[in-house]
This record gives structure tokens, C-alpha cells and sequence, in this order.
């Protein structure tokens, strides 16, 4: 099964659904998107699979969230997903993509219900 996580090593609910993924059998590509953010494509499809809207994978606790004024309700997908590719911590993780689907795991049992 083919399993994608963007991953943050950093962050407790990151590291704890790679950690479910691996007690379960399955061995992700690990992205660390901090390192390697997603393309523009990329991080469109992400948003359209989970099918939430852009606004759900922003962390609002980051300064540029303040700073770019991303809580001004105005801003379209388009405009929220510019600020993560122009700040890629910006984005929520981690984000774990399975045949199943493509969730936000927060909290990291989410993931569970990716898993076949």
C-alpha cells in the first residue's frame, strides 16, 4: 500500500502517526515538508482530496498566520494556500495520503482510519 506522510520531526502529532503507520505494518515515504515543501499542484490536490478547504491545514498559532493577516475570513483557497507555499510552516501536519484517502492526523489515531 502506497503511503505518503508530510511529516514535521518536531511535532509530537507527527511523529506519533508515523509511529502508528510503522506499528502497523506500513513503511511511509516520509516527507519532511519543512525540508521539502509541496508544490503548488501538490498542495492543491492535498486540499482537494481532504475536501475541508485550505483554511483547515493552516496552523494559526504561527507568526506569519498574524503577520499575513490569515484569519481575515475574505481569504479564498487560493490565497491560503500562497501563504503556505510562501511559508511552509504555515501547514498543519502531519498530512497522511493512503488509497483510502488524505486526512489531517491531529490527533495521530486518525490515521487509523486511513489504514485498510
Amino acid at each position: 500500500m502506497a503511503v505518503t506522510i508530510w511529516h514535521n520531526p518536531r511535532c509530537s502529532n507527527s511523529r506519533g502517526a508515523l509511529q502508528l503507520l510503522r506499528e502497523h505494518g506500513v513503511e511511509p515515504t516520509v516527507i519532511d515538508y519543512l525540508k521539502d515543501p509541496p508544490d503548488r499542484a501538490t498542495l492543491q490536490a492535498l486540499v482537494a482530496a481532504m475536501g475541508l478547504g485550505a483554511r483547515a491545514l493552516l496552523r494559526d498559532k504561527e507568526a506569519a498566520y498574524a503577520e499575513l493577516g490569515l484569519a481575515d475570513a475574505a481569504l479564498d483557497d487560493a490565497a491560503l494556500i500562497e501563504a503556505m507555499l510562501q511559508h511552509p510552516a504555515l501547514i498543519n501536519r502531519p498530512i497522511v495520503r493512503t488509497p483510502r484517502g488524505v486526512r489531517l492526523c491531529r490527533p495521530p489515531e486518525t490515521v487509523l482510519a486511513l489504514l485498510p
